[in-house]
């Protein structure tokens, strides 16, 4: 049995079954999303963005389609050794931690998919906000894009069991100790594997401490990708836009 809580994302993410799971992820929805927020921050042709855990670069690939220079950072050695062989001269993948900066500043750093608020130690939250200020160049914009806590937590489906791929993935949901998590366990080659999701239920008074902290300034704030107005109660993400 594998079963690690302290560093799931480092376990978990470097797994085949992690993208087996969410191998259903709506592409479409998250291309329109690029092409929204891309053209919302007016990054000129050309400009280059930082996909800060990219994972195996599904956003990455597309921001370089549509004409930007683009580098996709992941922690997840696997996620990154699959996507160098998409690179190209104005695409780059690389193996690194969000919590420290990268060697260079970009026209935009995005953080998508809730992929923020893994770590057991708050410090190393603050750290990630920091290092987003740092890899910004003077008229750079960072992005979060997170799940709206509220509306996840009001709306927790408790247990499920979704099949892919004739694997069965059951799954239990809830809240404590103010992270939403989720238990997985499935079988798969004679092998019995239990995973945790951990992930900070950070609201947006959360985001607004840390970026006082952090020194940096947030100036919009959405509720999903098509950059609509953000309600607690009813918006599914939250996403911030700040330098």
């Amino acid at each position: 049995m594998t079963n690690n809580t302290t560093t799931w994302f480092s376990s978990w993410f470097d797994t085949p079954y992690y993208h087996i799971l969410y191998k259903d992820r709506d592409d479409t929805e998250a291309q329109a999303f690029m092409e929204t927020l891309t053209h919302y921050l007016n990054i000129p042709e050309g400009g280059t963005i930082l996909d800060l855990a990219c994972g195996k670069g599904r956003h990455a690939l597309y921001l370089n389609k549509i004409g930007y220079d683009v580098t996709g950072v992941d922690l997840s050695e696997n996620s990154i050794k699959f996507a160098k062989q998409f690179e190209n001269h104005r695409l780059k993948f690389d193996v690194h931690n969000m919590c420290k900066p990268y060697h260079k500043q970009f026209d935009a750093v995005f953080n998508l998919f809730t992929s923020f608020g893994y770590f057991e130690d708050d410090e190393d939250n603050l750290k990630t906000i920091k290092a987003i200020k740092e890899d910004l160049n003077e008229f750079g914009f960072g992005v979060i894009d997170f799940m709206n806590s509220e509306f996840v937590i009001d709306n927790l489906v408790p247990e499920e069991i979704k099949t892919v791929d004739g694997i069965d993935f059951y799954l239990k949901r809830f809240v404590e100790d103010e992270y939403i998590i989720k238990d997985i366990t499935f079988t798969a080659d004679d092998k019995l594997y239990n995973f945790q999701e951990r992930v900070r239920a950070f609201t947006l008074a959360d985001f607004e401490l840390l970026f006082e902290q952090a020194g940096v300034h947030l100036l919009d704030v959405f509720g999903d990708y098509k950059l609509r107005k953000f309600s607690a109660k009813t918006s599914e993400r939250l996403v911030m836009i700040f330098k």
